[in-house]
């Protein structure tokens, strides 16, 4: 039996006596609720920027109580058990609106924050002003309240005002000076001088923020900058966050990727030429073949691929046109990066027949003298060439000179996800791509790429007719407007399953995949998750801290003036809460805290937890995704039946530092580096 510091509170009901959560309410997210209160009277935690007591984790408290391991049977998804309820307006989210979404915990109290934003444009604040992004304090597991405003995380340095809140809409966490606390980086368009820049966010360790040093590189005041990622990273190890910022177009035409070295404070210089990750403009299509072209980036990622303690930097692309895969060479503070886009699998897929491509069918019909349309097959029906051709302003969506060329075969990239999906201890890609009917096989589609192993870090894609990830479509007219996603163990059995998000395309809803043994998953039917169209933006975290993911999603009402595809009012976000932990799951969740030497957040750590004879490996990830995606810094694995979990810690420091201990399930564990573990009730 252990004993651990920790708060007395309800959150102890939760955890000692395995307790349920409230009973259910109506889920119905059209009726305004009223805001919960956080239920938590009495507690010893931190002051919140109301001044109402929130729960503190209980790291830092002096009482002290003994933990009494719970072991339960254990769980596993099956069909026809409901594993979501919505509770949107129960949780007090009704009216937050947006399609970008990630977790914070903005004042450091132990529960898992929202950041939420419709477009990147401008706040007002005043009476009956349009928002566009939101800070939503989670109140303990009881609801959230709007701290936008107070927490001051959109002050601006050009412009002010009680009412003004700062453009920008590219977000993610990392403690960037580490004194124990998450600042935010704020990425902004800013193709003009006389424009608020992006700008790294200093917490002041009570959830309220002072914008960061004014001359530094992130805010891209000499060159034009319009951030579709952003990614903490320590890539030297050198134990101070870094940042990997993939750029869209400047306006004109795709432009260069960003890394810039932190300096521990807050500042942050440009150091991309420097570490070898230059890329050129679209001028060769030799270049662009190759992938040494800049990307024209949807997201970015950080993650080591081949087990060598330094992280791959990621960026994938729009336009069809190839990701970019950035292989880390060790050498201490030498660190440089060598371009694997192509090699590795990464850049586009093997699908490369031009002329599977109904456009292109129909072009070579039209013009049967072009080069090489002797090899295009005459298309089935030429009214669906009419119909394409009028579709598309009188053309069609096909460049002869181009459209045959490796780097216009490729697919139109949102998120990549960097995750052990087999467990087998090498972290593998989950791509999520925009896919229409009439392009066809040669855009790649969203899938996995297994890693192969290999320290050069190759893929192979054995295909959605393989894994179980694919989606009957009939007919003409569909497109894949898969642009996010996630993946996670909703039903904590020690598996990974895969939440493929969707866009503003026709029947386009959000997919979740079970993985019901390795590398084989099956579609859920959505009475058994849930149905939501137009499902754009994901976050993933235990947000009551019960013992299982939750996951909250947006909509989005691009090309609603025209279409009634689905279609909320506003872009409503949905929350819904994971059931799974009311039917007694074994779990483990790590809150890992580095030591002198290493980032604090430890944002690049790699855990791996053995447990029931199944190894799974997830990494502390500092921002991801489609125009910045991040989950909860706090790992979470499910356990399946077992009681106990082995776990190694492969920390983010020079040393290449490991620590290994046991834990028992069914409770948060802080870690601070070179300690043993302590439960956080």
């Amino acid at each position: 039996m252990r004993t651990c510091i920790h708060a007395i509170s309800l959150i102890f009901a939760i955890y000692g006596c395995g307790s349920g959560k409230d009973g259910p309410g109506d889920g119905d997210a059209t009726d305004e609720p009223d805001l919960p209160g956080d239920g938590l009277d009495g507690s010893d935690g931190p002051d919140a920027l109301d001044g109402t007591d929130v729960p503190d984790d209980g790291a830092d408290l002096d009482v002290e109580e003994e933990f009494t391991p719970v072991c339960n049977a254990g769980t596993r998804w099956s069909p026809g058990t409901v594993a979501f309820r919505d509770v949107t307006t129960d949780w007090g989210l009704y009216g937050v609106v947006g399609v970008r979404l990630s977790i914070g915990d903005v004042d450091g109290d132990g529960w898992a924050d929202l950041f939420v934003r419709n477009g990147g444009g401008e706040d007002d604040f005043g009476e009956g002003g349009t928002r566009r992004k939101f800070v939503m304090r989670n109140l303990g597991g009881t609801g959230f309240e709007d701290v936008t405003q107070a927490s001051g995380l959109l002050a601006g340095r050009l412009h002010s005002g009680a009412d003004y809140g700062r453009p920008g809409e590219v977000w993610a966490s990392g403690d960037v000076d580490n004194d124990g606390d998450l600042d935010v980086f704020v990425g902004a368009t800013r193709l003009e001088s006389g424009e608020e820049s992006s700008e790294m966010m200093l917490n002041n360790g009570d959830g309220t923020f002072t914008l960061g040093p004014e001359d530094s590189d992130a805010r891209f005041l000499s060159i034009p900058s319009k951030p579709a990622g952003v990614t903490f990273v320590d890539f030297d190890r050198d134990g101070f966050l870094d940042l990997w910022i993939t750029q869209n177009d400047d306006g004109t035409s795709p432009s260069q990727d960003r890394l810039l070295e932190g300096d521990g404070t807050g500042g942050f210089r440009d150091v991309t030429l420097y570490r070898g990750l230059y890329t050129s403009g679209w001028v060769s299509v030799d270049s662009l073949n190759a992938a040494e072209s800049h990307s024209w980036a949807w997201s970015s990622h950080a993650c080591d691929l081949n087990n060598d303690g330094i992280p791959e930097l990621l960026a994938s692309s729009y336009g069809r046109a190839p990701n970019h895969l950035w292989r880390g060479t060790p050498g201490g503070e030498d660190v440089l990066y060598e371009n694997e886009s192509v090699a590795s699998g990464y850049a586009f897929d093997h699908r490369d027949d031009w002329t599977e491509d109904l456009n292109a069918r129909c072009y070579c019909e039209d013009n049967p003298s072009a080069e090489d349309c002797d090899l295009a097959p005459t298309p089935a029906d030429y009214s669906i060439c009419a119909s394409l051709f009028a579709g598309f302003g009188g053309s069609y969506r096909w460049d002869h000179d181009t459209g045959r060329e490796p780097f216009r075969l490729g697919g139109n990239s949102g998120s990549t996800v960097c995750a052990d999906v087999n467990n087998d201890g090498w972290f593998d890609l989950v791509t999520h791509e925009i896919v229409h009917w009439d392009v066809g096989p040669p855009s790649d589609p969203a899938e996995i790429l297994v890693n192969l192993q290999d320290p050069l870090v190759r893929f192979d894609r054995p295909g959605n007719d393989v894994t179980g990830l694919e989606r009957t479509d009939e007919g003409d007219g569909w497109d894949h407007g898969y642009m996010t996603g996630a993946v996670f163990d909703f039903d904590n059995d020690g598996w990974p399953d895969v939440y493929i998000g969707a866009s503003d395309y026709p029947d386009n809803f959000g997919l979740l995949f079970h993985q019901d043994s390795a590398m084989e998953f099956v579609l859920m039917d959505t009475e058994d998750y849930f149905l939501h169209y137009r499902a754009h933006g994901v976050a993933v975290a235990d947000l009551d801290r019960d013992g299982d993911l939750d996951i909250a999603v947006g909509h989005s009402r691009a090309r609603c003036d025209y279409s009634g595809w689905e279609c909320s009012d506003t872009s409503q976000i949905r929350v819904f809460e994971n059931l799974v932990g009311d039917t007694g799951s074994n779990w483990i969740q790590l809150r890992l805290e580095g030591a002198p030497g290493t980032n604090r957040a430890t944002i690049g750590a790699r855990v791996e937890v053995t447990a029931g004879g199944v190894t799974q490996m997830q990494q502390v990830e500092g921002g991801h995704g489609h125009y910045g995606i991040q989950h909860d810094l706090v790992l979470h694995f499910g356990l399946g039946e077992a009681c106990e979990a082995e776990v190694t810690v492969h920390w983010p420091d020079a040393a290449g530092s490991t620590q290994t201990f046991t834990v028992e399930s069914s409770a948060r564990w802080h870690v601070l580096q070179g300690e043993d573990p302590q439960v956080v009730f």
